[in-house]
């Protein structure tokens, strides 16, 4: 196949274009970065070196294409979150539409079921909404967990007061996944034969805050480590004290209360994966002492 890969040589972009071109489809790595080229060649991939905020530049890469990874590359820059997930996944949506190609994965996130009171993942849900909207194309909107490495936010709480803490923790569960196992579910799903809407959860490991607290207390030499659960308030004083724009914070807050109410994975219990991926949450703990 002829599949296009979005996202540069980031965390699930790299290990997928590596993937795809060891099974011998033809792959072309979309990056805004022109020093990019030299590696996404070395992978055996072809650079498309341009903007997602450009329709027809997209539109010229999809063109011939059989399949397309689609997500939205991380910029703090924009002062708007949600709007920025609007922009790009509007150039998403028209792009398909005008190439002609026929299946799409798309990076989604768990909570995209939401349509308020889900911070920064209501982005996720309105791109899922403009895709839905065409005809004649095969989607599979890919809903990823909490990314790991977001636990390296919480370094700095815990070499500062000795513990973990967000406005949410303690029992609440966590659906973790590895950046490693969303590129093989996006592998998984470019080579499957697929019709119309889909939503698969990706999730590598489910946990409670405290279970996490203790894997990767034990992981650095402090075994009792505890995630404690602040409140709204204290969270996003928290944030603004590190530097966070005020707005930004309040997204996070908003998220996090979400995840400590429940609301952000009661889609998520309904339609759990048929299988976890393969990394779980003591393998990630290495990592995550290396880092501490």
């Amino acid at each position: 196949m002829k599949v296009v890969v979005t996202g540069s040589l980031g965390h699930v972009a790299q290990p997928l274009a590596k993937g795809l071109v060891q099974k011998g489809h033809k792959v072309t790595v979309i990056s805004s970065k022109a020093e990019k080229q030299k590696d996404i060649e070395a992978l055996g991939a072809t650079a498309a070196i341009g903007s997602l905020e450009n329709v027809d530049f997209l539109v010229a890469v999809l063109t011939g294409a059989d399949a397309v990874f689609a997500m939205v590359p991380p910029n703090f820059a924009e002062p708007d979150q949600i709007a920025y997930y609007s922009r790009i996944g509007s150039n998403y949506a028209q792009a398909i539409q005008q190439s002609g190609i026929k299946r799409v994965v798309h990076l989604s996130s768990y909570g995209a079921h939401l349509e308020k009171d889900s911070g920064f993942i209501l982005g996720s849900h309105k791109i899922e909404g403009l895709l839905n909207s065409l005809s004649g194309i095969a989607i599979t909107h890919l809903r990823a967990g909490y990314f790991y490495y977001n636990l390296y936010n919480l370094i700095d709480i815990i070499k500062e007061q000795g513990f973990m803490a967000a406005n949410y923790g303690t029992d609440d569960k966590l659906i973790l996944v590895h950046p490693e196992d969303i590129a093989a579910a996006a592998l998984d799903e470019l080579e499957t034969a697929a019709t119309g809407k889909n939503v698969r959860y990706v999730v590598s490991d489910e946990r409670t805050a405290n279970e996490i607290a203790g894997v990767l207390g034990a992981a650095i030499g402090k075994p009792d480590l505890k995630w404690l659960t602040f409140t709204n308030e204290q969270t996003q004083e928290r944030l603004e004290k590190k530097g966070v724009p005020v707005h930004i914070a309040a997204k996070l807050v908003e998220m996090g209360a979400s995840l400590h109410s429940g609301a952000l994975i009661a889609d998520y219990e309904l339609h759990k994966p048929a299988a976890m991926g393969k990394i779980k949450l003591e393998t990630f703990a290495k990592e995550f002492a290396a880092a501490f």
